[in-house]
């Protein structure tokens, strides 16, 4: 296959960015490993409510005959210049493309504490994403920790499915909270937005402890404000910010700065012909994405103009993005609550004790086996780079498992080429 653009994610930023450049007439293909688009913060499934813009793009972009989504769909390797090998549920492919737009979004900071591999314990996102795709939820006590306003948005879709929060526990202190709280005006939709996802049992400067349990989790004991409570519950979801997904750029060769793919004022990368726009470019919501990917959409396809008008919009969603960040900067107290046994990765069971005397993650990695298992370091490598500052090295292929008969395409294209 080859496309004129090819968009990786479809999530709000690949949504808008696809929708700004279909006016062009080129071909526009875009892949997401989810089953349908909307991303991790637009998620559908039997138990989701999309909300109407969401909608609204699908409609949109389900009209546009240009426009080809893939579902289901991972990138698996680099198979030459612009061009990738991918794999969906029935057959592996290679697509080359003239330009490259990466939304490839961030996925959820787990940090270790005692007890946080229990059956029961999940990420806040995480929680999320199990009630609208069906976990049934009505009647369990959950509690939520962590950091930032996913804590509120996950208590919200499970009390609107039934369950009972008892503890929203925020461990950025009142007066961050509060600092980020008088500064909403600025974004009347955010302060309207807030209004609804108020709970009383929200407590800042609050953390989780342990989750405690046999055999899955029973209680958790938190520190609210300096007490220590147990909770009895059936749930506990934590959520300590966000890591953007780099993966993909790094191996392509973007430039990478201050944990973020690097970009300039048209959403371009280091990378000629190759852009980028939300998540993956630093934290702010699904407005900054659909801004950033409008802009990506239409300087790829040569209309700077359109790019340009959108600039003051941008703008204004990096203040709140900035405004966001500094609120819920993760304190001291929540990166040490590991103790020297608690696992650190949980696919090859290694402790923090084995890895806190090493220099770096490759080294580490090498002595204990920490990040060789299941998750490929997804989990436990941004917990050590929010505990040791470790920074992640480039992706070595395949980026995700696959089929022998996807890999083996690799081989043929060089032949072929050769």
């Amino acid at each position: 296959m080859k496309v004129d653009i090819l968009i990786i994610g479809a999530g709000p930023a690949g949504m808008a960015a696809a929708l700004a450049a279909a006016p062009s007439g080129e071909r526009i293909v875009m892949l997401d490993d989810n089953p349908a688009t909307g991303g991790q913060i637009w998620r559908d499934g039997p138990q989701a409510h999309l909300p109407p813009l969401a909608r609204k793009h699908r409609q949109r972009l389900e009209a546009q005959a240009n426009i080809e989504l893939l579902p289901a769909t991972r990138v698996v390797a680099l198979a030459g210049p612009k061009a990738l090998l991918v794999e969906d549920s029935e057959q592996g492919r290679v697509i080359e493309y003239d330009r490259l737009i990466l939304c490839t979004g961030a996925r959820e900071l787990l940090l270790p504490f005692p007890g946080w591999t229990l059956p029961g314990v999940t990420g806040a996102g995480g929680l999320q994403a199990l009630i609208k795709g069906g976990m049934p939820a009505a009647g369990e006590r959950i509690v939520i920790a962590g950091s930032g306003p996913l804590l509120l948005a996950s208590a919200a879709t499970a009390q609107d499915n039934g369950a009972k929060v008892l503890h929203i526990a925020e461990q950025a202190p009142w007066r961050a909270v509060a600092g980020f709280a008088a500064q909403l005006p600025r974004w009347p939709h955010k302060l309207l937005q807030s209004f609804g996802l108020f709970h009383r049992g929200y407590r800042a400067n609050s953390h989780v402890v342990e989750a405690l349990g046999e055999g899955r989790l029973e209680a958790v004991r938190l520190s609210i404000g300096g007490q220590i409570k147990e909770v009895t519950c059936e749930r506990l979801a934590c959520g300590f910010g966000l890591i953007p997904n780099l993966q993909l750029g790094q191996a392509l060769g973007c430039r990478i700065d201050n944990g973020a793919i690097a970009i300039d004022a048209w959403q371009a990368t280091s990378l000629a012909d190759h852009y980028a726009a939300g998540e993956s470019t630093g934290f702010g919501g699904s407005e900054k994405a659909l801004v950033e990917g409008a802009i990506a959409g239409h300087a790829a396809v040569g209309e700077r103009d359109a790019a340009q008008r959108l600039w003051p919009q941008r703008q204004r969603w990096h203040g709140f993005a900035k405004a966001l960040n500094g609120a819920f900067v993760l304190r001291d107290e929540v990166k040490n609550l590991a103790r020297p046994d608690t696992l650190i990765c949980r696919c090859e069971d290694v402790p923090l004790a084995a890895v806190a005397d090493h220099q770096g993650w490759s080294q580490a990695k090498m002595a204990s086996r920490c990040g060789m298992g299941a998750c490929q370091g997804r989990v436990c490598g941004g917990a050590a780079q929010a505990l040791f500052g470790w920074q992640p090295p480039a992706p070595r292929p395949p980026f995700s498992p696959a089929r022998i008969d996807t890999l083996l395409q690799l081989g043929e294209d060089a032949h072929s080429q050769a």
